[in-house]
């Protein structure tokens, strides 16, 4: 069971520092985000020998000598590849529980028309513009590796663009579904709602 929130209530980080994803070939997926989705590759580098295989691994891909390259996604995140050797690894499942379904990067108006261009200029299929929650559109494709990308649009907010508020719910819309949900209770309920209006 997860502990209980510190008294202030917030969130303990800032945001994203970087999202590690995988490849089985570093050059197409740098010359996709690069190319494509206009995110310049930042830093290039080799994991050093010993944290692959050896007692000195972290948590990394157990290979040696494996490239680890990351790409600026804006608004000071990154989001970063490691090349995991050709038929050494399946291809993922999206959709297996913990398994990441897509990765959804928020855009202002002016970069929802770009990227929408880019995609028809480099024939990569695409699903929208379609509408997700109130105010809120989105671009859905596929990258060369498989995994599903969504650009998402809050149109209204125009160059600065706030996903907390449209993200937001009150309250009372958060506890009719939360109420849905086995085994809770009212101490529950009020610790999982604590931070939000109403």
């Amino acid at each position: 069971m997860a502990s209980k929130t510190q008294d202030n209530d917030g969130p303990l980080m800032r945001g994203v520092h970087h999202l590690a994803l995988c490849t089985d070939d570093i050059k197409k997926t740098t010359e996709f985000y690069v190319r494509v989705l206009g995110m310049p590759l930042i830093h290039a580098l080799r994991v050093p020998p010993g944290l692959g295989t050896g007692a000195g691994n972290r948590g990394n891909p157990p290979y040696e000598n494996v490239r680890h390259y990351f790409y600026d996604m804006g608004n000071d995140s990154t989001l970063a590849f490691f090349e995991i050797p050709q038929g050494k690894e399946p291809a993922a499942n999206r959709n297996a529980i913990g398994a990441m379904q897509h990765c959804a990067f928020v855009v202002t108006p002016e970069r929802f028309r770009d990227i929408e261009a880019r995609l028809k200029k480099n024939n990569v299929p695409y699903i929208g513009p379609i509408p997700q929650l109130p105010g809120l559109d989105g671009i859905y494709f596929i990258d060369p590796n498989g995994i599903r990308l969504e650009f998402a649009c809050q149109a209204a907010d125009g160059s600065d663009p706030h996903v907390i508020e449209c993200c937001g719910q009150s309250k009372d819309e958060a506890l009719e579904e939360l109420r849905t949900l086995a085994g809770v209770d009212t101490a529950w309920l009020e610790e999982m709602t604590r931070a939000m209006p109403g």
